[in-house]
């Protein structure tokens, strides 16, 4: 892992710690989680919000400003409210993402789950998804939930991400090890 990398991350498991500590003892984790879901989707959705939390040409008091704002608009918690203004004060919004990534695996654990990363070649409806997800859980033994994109270069199949573990069914990966194989042969 890179340095820069491995420092933003050290950052946002601490502020995350704090975070989830503070939405524990309130006994919040449930707005905690939906305060968390909204700025994801928000961030995957808005290039704007993405710029404003990485680009240095904002000055703290725009991005406090902004982030109070969003804060506002979307609802949040006053504790996450509170949080991503001490980010901008302390110009380190740059670690949300991160962030946000630490605070659901510390919500998952809380409540018994495991999320599974999965990658198809294409969107999975709710019939395959609802099915993969109940096998999963029957593999690993506790509740499954599903994180899904797509990458058509797959061609076909699924790769799966549990924990450290990861399943490679796509159809790219066995062209390439029946490439490799051909490779050794001839």
């Amino acid at each position: 892992m890179s340095e820069p990398a491995s420092i933003s991350t050290g950052i946002a498991a601490r502020y995350a710690s704090a975070v989830f500590d503070l939405a524990s003892d309130d006994k919040a984790l449930d707005g905690l989680e939906k305060d968390v879901d909204a700025l994801d989707a928000a961030l995957g959705s808005s290039a704007d919000l993405r710029a404003l939390i990485s680009s240095p040409l904002y000055s703290r008091e725009e991005q406090a400003s902004a982030m109070a704002a969003i804060s506002e608009k979307m609802g949040l918690a006053a504790t996450t409210g509170n949080l991503l203004g001490l980010l901008a004060e302390k110009r380190r919004l740059y670690v949300l993402p991160q962030l946000l990534a630490e605070l659901r695996g510390m919500l998952a654990e809380a409540k018994g789950e495991v999320t599974a990363e999965v990658i198809s070649a294409r969107p999975l409806n709710k019939v395959q998804s609802e099915k993969l997800a109940k096998t999963l859980t029957a593999q690993v033994g506790k509740t499954v939930k599903l994180t899904t994109s797509v990458d058509e270069s797959l061609i076909g199949g699924l790769i799966v991400k549990v924990g450290s573990k990861m399943i490679d069914t796509s159809i790219s990966s066995k062209l390439g090890a029946l490439q490799n194989t051909m490779k050794e042969v001839g």
